[in-house]
């Protein structure tokens, strides 16, 4: 009798464990710190840079040297002349980025795709149009790759080259004082995100971001995009936060662009120019409501 109820007593215990439903959790953090700014990702260059000799790798360190030096010369020059902009005009768009036909353009924006880093199939291009224009285009496959590790794929970026100085020195784009991004693109009536990358000090900041949606009308009329910073919405390794901020415009390291609205197929957008522009009209600092937990420690 006691072995019998000893057997039932272990079927209900194991019983009452399977059909038990536990709490979802994230992935836990081994580290203390994030070593990687990429957070594991390897660099294009890392995987894509042919092999070099000794004597090929010294005469492309001249050749660099040679541009970090004329890099630094304009710098000298900029700081003698001392002549920063004082006063914004209302209405008068800046350009930051302009694609005129001149194909040296297109070394400042890096492509990304699921591709790159064997996440999906997806694959993209930037390339010039005959009018001088840049076309970001490509297919988007939403499909996932059956390797038991990814369940949604389907993503394709461009990103802007993160400004330096001579000597492979650190800059910003200082937009403070602007109140509003300006874009001239032609969409295909896909959903775009706008990505802002801000310098991070810290490396819990380094998955930082803060964007807003970027709605294409497609045909063939180009359309006139004006985003206030304060509707860019922030969020950390891609999970929006309650406490939103605008970002900050003095510390502007690049704007990027993805196509991911889980529509698979062929995608294009078609850009002009990329500039800030200042409203004095507009003194809007955040548009979302502000939330704060009930509790300092409330998660």
């Amino acid at each position: 009798m006691s072995i019998m109820s000893t057997r039932l007593i272990r079927l209900l215990h194991l019983y009452k464990k399977t059909n038990s439903r536990s709490f979802y959790t994230t992935p836990k953090l081994s580290d203390m710190f994030e070593y990687d700014k990429k957070s594991g990702y390897p660099f294009k260059s890392d995987y894509l840079e042919e092999p070099k000799t000794v004597l090929e790798r010294i005469r492309e360190g001249y050749s660099q040297l040679k541009h970090e030096l004329w890099l630094f010369k304009e710098e000298v020059k900029d700081s003698l002349h001392m002549d920063p902009i004082m006063i914004l005009r209302p209405g008068e768009v800046d350009v930051v980025w302009k694609f005129d036909g001149n194909p040296e353009t297109l070394d400042n924006w890096v492509i990304s795709t699921d591709r790159d880093y064997h996440d999906g199939r997806s694959y993209a291009t930037l390339e010039l149009t005959p009018s001088g224009s840049g076309l970001f285009s490509g297919v988007l496959d939403t499909v996932a790759l059956k390797d038991g590790k990814k369940r949604q794929t389907g993503y394709c970026n461009i990103k802007t080259v993160e400004p330096r100085k001579s000597f492979y020195r650190s800059d910003v784009h200082d937009w403070n004082g602007y109140t509003h991004l300006i874009m001239r693109v032609r969409g295909d009536g896909r959903t775009y995100m706008i990505n802002l990358h801000l310098k991070a000090f810290f490396d819990v900041m380094w998955t930082d971001l803060h964007h807003f949606a970027l709605y294409t009308r497609g045909g063939p009329y180009w359309q006139y995009v004006k985003i206030p910073f304060s509707k860019f919405f922030f969020s950390n390794r891609g999970r929006i936060q309650d406490r939103q901020f605008s970002p900050r415009r003095n510390s502007v390291v690049g704007l990027g662009i993805t196509a991911a609205d889980g529509i698979a197929g062929p995608f294009s957008l078609e850009i002009d120019f990329i500039g800030v522009e200042c409203d004095e009209t507009f003194a809007e600092e955040s548009a979302y409501e502000l939330y704060h937990p009930p509790h300092p420690y409330y998660v």
